[in-house]
């Protein structure tokens, strides 16, 4: 490098600074297929598009949004031991009032104080010893994590107005009714050599009657079955914060449901960062969500509730991306992700098998006014969005698109490629620093360890 060090040399690059452009290099050579690169005849796609899909929502715009999103870190935190790992996660609801922001719009020069006051927000954390560090001795990894998700449901609370409900009190909420939460929750015994299935689980715990194991309500998760003892176990601490993030939705939902059903509840849209999807051992979820909230929707609150998930990754959004700027897809488009188009995005020849487990909202691509490309989950008035016969492909079968289509294009942000304002707020507030982030939960996750003696 054309730069001179301190003794007199010339810099050299790092070892690993070409990595990326050479393993680029090598992909470029190699032979696969990418669908999103193979667009040829799209013809068979019209009848799959829907021109000019947005319209005003029945009984009047959404006014206001509620964005969830989550982060997550893993970080080492002693030195010479890399396999002591501690996981830092954290999720993020925010509220906008989309009647202010577009009065701003109008202005000459905008209202910075006015902004503010457009924006509020709320944000839980939550910590745990991941991997090479346990609760207390004696004690498995599997375990240690079982202690601590029981421990975290119980201590972590959503505060916000006059909502005042802990993680746990949500969880049985989820598995009941709106305002009639469960009493228990059927748990599987997690000891291996156990058999004992759909054990009733109140919130204090409960003892397996077979092998006399203490169970947690928290066990119905079965985010314990994915830690292992070598590895980071990042996978199952996302696992926790996707459970967290529509907790969080439900707990937002609720309140409005039960206090303003009639106003506030059916002029807010929530919003998730991500598909309204449930993944790995949690997915059992998924049919409790769509329950839940489709059984909000039998009120006078007409349509609501107004619920999406925006996706800023993926093959779906690569394929979406692909299709816009192959003009198949014009300002103002709706396109239904039915069998025939999953089977071209996945390279599958079993579409009817995609996302009848994980699902409870029905992946759609949309063209905005001012051209951006979202893809997005949307809830169906009544039923499964996928099943094993294809689920519901049509918009007809969900209600509240229009609404949803609505903000989207009334919502669009610059922060990042086809985002929208609510989820860039939401993503901001619960995103960690790069850099300064990881020192700082380094050096906190080695105080809540013991590794390093507290300062007075």
């Amino acid at each position: 490098m054309p730069y001179e060090t301190v003794s007199g040399g010339f810099e050299r690059a790092s070892r690993l600074g070409h990595t990326n452009a050479i393993v680029r290099a090598m992909a470029e050579k190699s032979d696969f297929y990418v669908p999103a690169e193979h667009l040829s005849d799209m013809s068979w796609l019209e009848s799959k598009i829907m021109h000019d899909a947005a319209q005003e929502a029945t009984g009047g715009r959404i006014t206001s949004a509620i964005a969830v999103d989550g982060s997550l870190m893993v970080v080492p935190v002693r030195d010479g031991l890399p396999s002591v790992q501690y996981g830092y996660a954290q999720s993020a609801a925010v509220w906008l009032d989309i009647t202010a922001m577009e009065k701003q719009k109008q202005e000459r020069f905008v209202d910075p104080v006015t902004l503010g006051q457009a924006v509020n927000s709320a944000l839980i954390s939550y910590d745990l010893p991941v991997a090479g560090a346990y609760v207390r001795r004696g004690v498995s990894i599997k375990d240690s994590w079982r202690e601590s998700l029981d421990s975290l449901f119980r201590s972590k609370k959503i505060e916000v107005n006059r909502m005042n409900q802990s993680l746990m009190s949500l969880l049985f909420l989820l598995h009941g009714q709106p305002g009639k939460p469960a009493v228990s929750l059927d748990v599987n015994c997690p000891e291996p050599t156990c058999g004992e299935r759909d054990i009733a689980v109140g919130s204090a715990g409960a003892e397996c009657p077979a092998c006399k194991v203490r169970l947690f309500p928290t066990d119905v998760l079965r985010i314990h079955e994915e830690v292992v003892e070598d590895g980071s176990n990042e996978s199952p601490l996302g696992r926790l914060m996707q459970v967290v993030e529509l907790l969080v939705v439900v707990g937002l939902a609720t309140l409005l449901w039960e206090q303003s059903r009639d106003q506030l509840f059916r002029n807010t849209l929530f919003i998730m960062d991500g598909p309204m999807a449930v993944y790995g051992p949690p997915a059992k979820l998924r049919s409790r969500a769509l329950q839940y909230f489709q059984s909000m929707s039998g009120t006078p609150a007409a349509l609501a509730p107004f619920i999406c998930g925006i996706e800023k990754t993926g093959t779906v959004v690569d394929y979406a991306g692909a299709l816009a700027r192959h003009n198949v897809l014009a300002p103002g488009d709706l396109m239904t992700v039915d069998s025939d188009v999953i089977s071209a995005i996945t390279n599958s020849d079993n579409p009817i098998a995609y996302g009848a487990e994980t699902y409870w909202g029905r992946k759609f691509i949309y063209r905005s006014t001012d051209s951006r490309t979202v893809v997005f989950t949307a809830l169906p008035g009544q039923g499964p969005p996928y099943d094993d016969r294809g689920g519901q492909t049509h918009p007809s079968a969900y209600p509240t698109l229009p609404a949803i289509l609505d903000v989207i294009d009334r919502t669009g942000s610059s922060m990042y490629r086809n985002g929208i304002v609510p989820v860039s707020l939401a993503h901001s507030k619960a995103a960690y620093p790069i850099g300064v982030g990881t020192d700082v939960l380094r050096l906190a996750a080695k105080q809540k360890l013991g590794l390093r003696p507290a300062r007075t």
